[in-house]
């Protein structure tokens, strides 16, 4: 069995989280065209993108079958292909009925790639004995950035919507060609997972669900803001047309540069720390911008949710990986519960109050993690020692 440099397995998962993150920018990117082919309303398009999401979230229990049965290898590659395939679906669906499946298939596929791509980044961390994750997450992103930059590309030669699928599925199947030698076995994801002898579904642990708690308030707090910062820099702030969408703009770009950095943090500081001090700044910045008003406040306020909160999910999924693979699907299907269930709750209170009371929810979301994170048993970081290896502790890969 042949074994694997830790950069070639780093960039080989990191292809997985860019692949994810370029498959669902690509669609929803075209949701226009989309809506105009099949001439929807904003109410269906609602409702395509809530299909993705409940598919996503509803997808836990076979996640938790295909993980035990597949390993995060060979789940990962046969997501990835299923990802493609509903790329090509969705450029060729004829009529609104097929189009919710076809999304709705799109969430399930997601679902299984992401548990199963985390799961290979916790197996990395743990076999190599160096921190990854929060890069790997920033490859995701770098993946989003790249599918808007290509669409806004192509949108200018051409408007077919089939033509700029056809092209962005022949990138993703190189994506996941280029990923396959590199991914670790199902040797090592099983070392990083669980023993073979407690591959059993079981119910969930308290120390799994207090996980669970902390990733769906963490991805409360940053899928609203991606939804509603706009809107409250316009609405109540009062900022103009040109700088309401910087909201989004600084969250996404002190996420990005923060996750590329949380790593170090996580190993000088150790995961429970940077959750807890992170998510307690998200909630301290936002908290104080929503009292402070004003645009350079708010968006200060903005920037200190984008630097806390970067680092709660990629820890949330190495410490869930750590309890096994049906902790992980669960805790996965609550973050994503988050993400659906987050900016419709700032919808309600914002409708039943105002909108000011409906970000102090997030600010209150990222208080929970803070809280939450205080009794979770995070696992301790590997030595320094460890940290510059560059072979893994068992023989963790091969190319077959």
């Amino acid at each position: 069995m042949a074994t694997v440099s830790y950069r070639h397995a780093k960039w080989s998962i990191a292809a997985l989280f860019c692949f994810l993150g370029f498959q669902y920018g690509t669609w929803v990117s075209r949701l226009p065209a989309l809506k105009t082919r099949l001439d929807l309303g904003a109410g269906e398009v609602g409702l395509l993108l809530m299909a993705c999401g409940a598919g996503a979230a509803a997808s836990f229990p076979l996640v938790a079958v295909l993980m035990r049965r597949l390993g995060s290898r060979r789940l990962s590659l046969a997501a990835g292909a299923a990802l493609i395939a509903v790329l090509a679906a969705l450029s060729a669906v004829p009529d609104y009925p097929l189009a919710l499946g076809a999304v709705c298939a799109d969430g399930v596929a997601v679902g299984c790639l992401n548990v199963a791509m985390n799961a290979q980044g916790a197996a990395l961390e743990q076999a190599y004995g160096r921190t990854a994750m929060s890069q790997l997450h920033a490859t995701f992103s770098a993946g989003l950035l790249a599918a808007a930059l290509l669409t806004s590309g192509v949108t200018t030669l051409t408007a077919s919507v089939p033509a700029h699928f056809a092209f962005s599925g022949g990138l993703l199947l190189l994506l996941l060609a280029g990923a396959r030698p590199g991914l670790l076995t199902q040797r090592a994801a099983a070392a990083a997972d669980e023993p073979e002898r407690d591959r059993r579904w079981t119910l969930p642990s308290a120390t799994t669900l207090l996980m669970g708690c902390a990733m769906a308030f963490g991805t409360i707090a940053e899928g609203a803001m991606n939804d509603w910062s706009t809107l409250y820099l316009k609405d109540v702030v009062k900022a103009s047309a040109a700088v309401a969408p910087l909201g989004i703009a600084v969250v996404s770009v002190m996420m990005l540069l923060a996750r590329v950095c949380a790593d170090r943090w996580r190993t000088r500081w150790g995961d429970g720390r940077v959750v807890r001090v992170g998510s307690a700044v998200a909630a301290a910045g936002l908290a104080l911008a929503l009292l402070a008003g004003g645009v350079v406040p708010t968006l200060l306020g903005f920037a200190c949710v984008g630097l806390g909160a970067a680092a709660v999910t990629p820890c949330v999924y190495v410490a869930a990986a750590g309890h096994g693979s049906d902790a992980l699907a669960l805790v996965a299907a609550m973050g994503t519960t988050g993400l659906l269930a987050g900016p419709a709750l700032i919808g309600f209170v914002a409708g039943a109050a105002s909108l000011t009371l409906g970000m102090a929810v997030v600010a209150l979301s990222a208080l929970i993690v803070t809280l939450t994170a205080i009794w979770i048993p995070w696992r301790a970081r590997e030595s320094t020692a460890r940290q510059t290896g560059d072979r893994p502790s068992l023989a963790a890969h091969e190319n077959a």
